[in-house]
């Protein structure tokens, strides 16, 4: 039986991005099918040599991010590249006329320009700022409290995050919000103006979890806990060789396997009965953390990493050993995991690179490699 055709199939997607949030979109986009061409100005946008290069300049970064698109340049200063990219959107036929930009607030390609052209049309403009002002990932997130609580709890000053977690969350957001937008078209045979500020994203997820809602309801925000896990059981612990991992223990059944696994069940018992706790709870394990800790990590310093893993392997401790970016290629993950496939692309060389991580009937849907700038430009 033929796999049938991925479920964007069909539609046809003009980007003019850069950076994290649009391509990732675009990118989540082809994927799942959909005809996407990233328009760049000409020499490219600012992120075109954007970290990580390879030895000899080429980016990373820009490749693994533009993977399966066309890419066609213009001057998007001049009248004669804004009237091309316009053609490209209202001319696209029957699932085209769809703009994905975070090149907000340009006349000749708002929205109410494109549908003038064609009345269905589809837009989304990631923003930065909800008021529409600039902003970046980390500006976004420097004004929302995560750097207050992020770090070890003896450092006093904010620590930013490594994942532009906002950026990917918005990317993921603006690929939802397209799909749904060509759903209602299908439905009604209009189209949609969206703006997705990244600040927005990130204030929305937030509420979701909880760290907006804290404050307004009890009075005051949560403070950091380092490598704790807020509000149950989990922590860091070092081995005899310098190792060290990650243990959560979620449920009471993983709290007491660990304790079974480290042997300190009796003594556990003689603190719960002491502080007047019931460690089946989920806030008093939380609460009384720091006590826990004593109790179990000496198992873990008298031990080999390798020791360790071979016992946690048998229990149903939820826990992982901290591993480098190095270790995680080394180790296999990339060739034993079917959503990884060998990728051949030009100034960078042969890799595995990821496809879609939903797999649809078993499938990882894949792309191709990044086309390489301008190489889909029209020639006149």
């Amino acid at each position: 039986m033929t796999n049938p055709a991925p479920p964007l199939a069909g539609l046809h997607v003009v980007e003019v991005s850069s950076f994290i949030a649009s391509p990732l979109a675009g990118l989540t986009l082809s994927q799942l099918g959909a005809d996407v061409t990233r328009v760049d100005p000409i020499g490219g946008a600012a992120d075109v040599h954007r970290w990580p290069v390879t030895a000899d300049g080429k980016s990373i970064y820009w490749t693994g991010l533009n993977k399966g698109k066309r890419s066609v340049t213009a001057d998007l200063r001049s009248d004669d590249g804004q009237r091309m990219v316009q053609r490209m959107v209202a001319d696209s036929g029957p699932g085209g006329g769809i703009l994905l930009t975070n090149q907000a607030g340009r006349s000749w390609m708002s929205h109410e320009t494109l549908s003038a052209l064609r009345p269905d049309v589809i837009t989304v403009e990631i923003l930065g700022r909800t008021d529409g002002t600039p902003g970046v990932d980390y500006t976004v997130n420097a004004g929302l409290g995560f750097p207050q609580i992020t770090g070890p709890t003896s450092h006093a000053d904010p620590v930013n995050h490594a994942l532009p977690a906002w950026d990917v969350a918005c990317g993921l957001y603006a690929a939802l919000a397209i799909s749904s937008a060509v759903r209602r078209r299908e439905q009604s045979g209009v189209g949609s103006q969206i703006t997705l500020p990244l600040e927005d994203t990130a204030l929305s997820i937030a509420s979701a979890l909880g760290y907006l809602t804290e404050p307004q309801v009890n009075g005051h925000g949560r403070s950091g806990t380092g490598n704790d896990v807020y509000g149950t059981y989990g922590t860091d612990f070092a081995t005899a060789d310098g190792g060290r991992f990650m243990i959560v223990a979620l449920t009471p059944r993983h709290f007491r396997d660990l304790l079974e696994l480290t042997g300190v069940g009796d003594a556990v018992a003689a603190v719960e009965k002491a502080l007047g706790a019931d460690f089946g709870r989920e806030d008093d394990r939380f609460t009384h953390r720091t006590v826990l800790n004593g109790l179990i990590a000496p198992w873990f310093a008298a031990r080999s990493t390798a020791d360790v893993a071979a016992a946690l392997e048998k229990s149903s401790v939820l826990s992982q050993r901290y591993r480098t970016f190095d270790e995680v290629v080394a180790d296999g993950d990339l060739s034993t995991n079917p959503m990884f496939s060998a990728l051949d692309q030009p100034g960078i060389g042969t890799f595995l690179a990821a496809g879609l991580p939903a797999a649809f009937d078993g499938e990882h849907y894949t792309t191709g490699p990044a086309r390489a700038l301008g190489a889909d430009t029209p020639r006149k």
